[in-house]
């Protein structure tokens, strides 16, 4: 349920209808937009008699919200979430692009790509530290010793950094990563979701491999739910019947996503086609639908990166896609 209150309504007022619903039990999210207050209801709403809180004088009007997803629904929150990453903006017409190796591989790899990134205007550094992977034998990552390299990068270059984390038992690792990404796999995960909403970290989080939209709004109403609200929606690629590529980059979840939450939306073009030479066209494409950011792979020696080597950039070729970038931005913006 939402309340809106009239415009200039005194804060004590306000705050008294506030404390008057929290006794009821109901969890109450004020959103304070430029034009407008609007009180987010969570919980058992039938307790709310809708009626007396129309007639209340600082109240405007009340609506029902018949979807499941509260803290992320752009009804509860019309204006677009801006999060701030140590000055980097994400959101409301900001853009940022991310960029680095699938995977930390060594101290050298990881400085040049990250000087060559911040080179061509990259907002964030990112870089796998911990790595899922289909298969037991395939590189799982440098894990803690990745995500220091990733912090000495971070040191070298201003770049904040944006990585992966798998696990509840590793959350201490990343107290100074600036993003926690929750991968593809993971999206559902309901108990790290819970644990990551009790941080204060911006949290990207990507739509699963066969998620639909409305499960990845949930799986961000988790996090929200438990008291974050720095979160970052990712679209990376769905399982479909292509048998070219990766998977399909459903660009057309951008403008969607936009129209149902206020939370930013990024795109992932690398694990979305799996194919380096695809993934300037479809970054360009991404960046006409919307979007408010992109998560780009790119590796100094792609041919013998230790992990998703067929889908990473160089230096060179990224280079030149952020260009491009910036000519298709001017043009839709």
């Amino acid at each position: 349920m939402i309340v809106e209150l009239k415009p200039n309504t005194a804060k004590q007022r306000q705050d008294r209808l506030v404390e008057w619903l929290e006794e009821l039990g109901l969890g109450v999210h004020v959103f304070e937009g430029e034009s407008k207050t609007v009180l987010g209801l969570i919980g058992d709403t039938s307790k709310v008699d809708m009626e007396l809180i129309s007639s209340l004088e600082i109240v405007e009007r009340v609506k029902k919200v018949n979807e499941t997803f509260k803290c992320c629904n752009r009804r509860f929150h019309p204006d677009d979430t801006v999060i701030d990453v140590r000055g980097v903006k994400i959101g409301g017409g900001n853009f940022c692009v991310m960029a680095g190796p699938c995977s930390v591989e060594s101290e050298e790899q990881i400085m040049t790509i990250a000087r060559a990134v911040k080179k061509a205007g990259t907002h964030m550094l990112r870089g796998g530290a911990f790595k899922p992977r289909t298969s037991p034998y395939d590189f799982q990552g440098l894990k803690a010793e990745g995500i220091r390299l990733l912090i000495e990068a971070r040191k070298e270059t201003g770049l904040p950094i944006v990585t992966e984390i798998m696990s509840i038992a590793d959350l201490p690792l990343f107290e100074d990563v600036d993003v926690l990404q929750v991968g593809a796999r993971n999206m559902q995960n309901f108990d790290l979701l819970k644990v990551l909403g009790q941080t204060d970290k911006p949290i990207l989080l990507k739509r699963g491999l066969a998620n639909t939209l409305k499960e990845l709004l949930m799986s961000a109403e988790y996090i929200m739910a438990s008291g974050n609200e720095r979160v970052i929606l990712c679209e990376r690629g769905i399982r479909t019947y292509s048998d070219y590529m990766r998977n399909t980059l459903d660009l057309s979840a951008v403008p969607m996503l936009h129209e149902l939450s206020h939370l930013p939306v990024v795109v992932d073009p690398s694990h979305a086609t799996g194919i380096a030479r695809m993934v300037p066209p479809m970054t360009l494409a991404a960046v006409a639908a919307g979007c408010d950011g992109l998560e780009i792979e790119v590796h100094n020696d792609p041919k013998n990166a230790l992990s998703d080597s067929a889908q990473q950039l160089t230096p060179e070729e990224f280079e030149k896609l952020s260009k491009r970038i910036l000519v298709v931005r001017d043009a839709v913006t």
